[in-house]
């Protein structure tokens, strides 16, 4: 489907009763500020010489191609007339394999994160700041992969999948974040809920990406 806007009413009724619209719109702006994030971090981590913020630079750069390849793929599909599920689940199997690599990825992170080896400049009042933003995050995330049900397109259902593990990894960073805010030096304790929960997650975020792809081998759109 090519959407021409014609008002601003057409907009704000795609918006509303379009999911495709309303998923890829969501999906531009995300990876408008995935790239900037990366650039960010990949700045920061040639700057200081730091692990940690080049290894989530290659996150956050492979996610942005991830979701680069779902739009773009989804934009040429949406005009060829014909059937065109062939070609979304070509994308849909390279869209895994860019998943399982970017999952791969965050071993370095994680890692440095469960040793506490994170760099953390903030104060507690940013730290709460951060929580009720991955609250917020993690909500939208998990309701939109419950609407995933709302369309057969694959790509669009990639889409929310990719969003909803973005959000479990940033439980990980907020827990990081909170512990080294409130401890003071190594906290043997903490190292230990800090790996525990970390595995936990990272291990959703590998099942979610399992049952994804699982799932729509399954279907023939």
């Amino acid at each position: 489907m090519v959407y021409k806007m014609k008002s601003v009413n057409d907009l704000l009724y795609w918006w509303k009763e379009d999911y495709r619209f309303k998923t890829m719109s969501s999906a531009f702006g995300s990876l408008a500020v995935t790239v900037l994030f990366a650039l960010y971090n990949g700045f920061l981590g040639m700057y200081h010489s730091s692990l940690w913020y080049d290894s989530i630079c290659v996150y956050y750069l492979l996610l942005s191609l991830i979701r680069a390849v779902l739009l773009l793929s989804e934009r040429k599909i949406a005009r060829i007339r014909g059937n065109t599920a062939r070609l979304r689940r070509r994308v849909f199997l390279v869209s895994h394999l860019l998943i399982f690599l970017m999952n791969v990825s965050l071993v370095v992170p994680i890692s440095l994160m469960v040793k506490l080896q994170k760099p953390v400049n903030m104060t507690l009042i940013p730290a709460i700041a951060m929580a009720a933003y991955t609250t917020i995050k993690i909500v939208a995330a998990s309701v939109n992969m419950k609407k995933k049900s709302k369309s057969d397109n694959l790509l669009l259902q990639e889409l929310r999948t990719i969003s909803f593990i973005d959000a479990l990894l940033s439980i990980i960073v907020l827990q990081n974040t909170l512990i080294v805010v409130n401890s003071k030096g190594e906290n043997s304790a903490m190292l230990i809920v800090s790996a525990v929960t970390s595995a936990v997650i990272l291990a959703g975020m590998i099942g979610v990406g399992v049952f994804s792809f699982l799932s729509g081998l399954k279907k023939k759109t």
